[in-house]
């Protein structure tokens, strides 16, 4: 998962990067317009956690922006004043969830975790998405920024393996079990699967697969 978190509470800010980024999610923090601004244009996200009382900002442009600049992005609200009028117009038009401060950094990380299985849910099953890679099942191609890359059936499985566990910390033995349809002690401790996983990287993106220990491998 990679989270954004738009704050100006450099406390709060700094405390929520560092309890997600302690379980392995990938937390980038933004204080002032100019620094939300270039993240959001520059990189991909999955929930952007928005404080609505940021000062000399105003939250509804920078919904119509982070909607336009990411169609798929999730946003959480956090607000320490509230009406039921307010959270309607900010479920019914912006928001996917709020959080009214104080509020426990537990429940924001599994309102998270609802939203983003609640995403994967409704998405049809023949098309998984990561970041700006779409891989479709039914047609077996793999495309970027809309633009389709050219996979050897080799790559395109082990794509396939890892896209369809994202977030889950393959072993060599998984690999190599699900992919080649195999497993030898000796084949265990060949290069075979780190040259295809170099493959990917060059035709994919480079930090698309996380290499754990030398002996797992992950796509977040």
């Amino acid at each position: 998962m990679r989270v954004l978190v738009i704050e100006d509470n450099e406390i709060l800010s700094r405390n929520l990067v560092r309890y997600f980024s302690a379980r392995d999610i990938f937390t980038e923090a933004a204080l002032d317009w100019k620094e939300w601004l270039y993240k959001a244009s520059t990189k991909f996200y999955d929930v952007i956690i928005l404080d609505l009382n940021l000062p000399s900002m105003n939250w509804i442009d920078i919904c119509k922006s982070l909607r336009e600049k990411e169609k798929d992005v999730s946003i959480i609200m956090l607000t320490s004043k509230w009406t039921n009028e307010d959270i309607v117009t900010w479920l019914d038009t912006w928001a996917d969830d709020y959080l009214v401060k104080p509020f426990e950094y537990s429940e924001l990380l599994a309102r998270m975790n609802a939203i983003v299985r609640r995403k994967n849910m409704n998405k049809s099953n023949t098309m998984i998405t990561i970041w700006d890679i779409e891989l479709n099942l039914q047609q077996i191609e793999v495309k970027k920024d809309g633009e389709i890359i050219s996979l050897s059936k080799l790559e395109y499985d082990l794509f396939k393996y890892l896209a369809q566990n994202k977030w889950v910390a393959l072993s060599r033995n998984d690999i190599y079990e699900k992919v080649w349809g195999e497993y030898d002690w000796d084949f265990m401790f060949s290069k075979t699967i780190d040259v295809y996983i170099w493959y990917l990287r060059k035709k994919l993106w480079k930090d698309l697969i996380e290499t754990k220990k030398w002996f797992w491998f992950l796509i977040k």
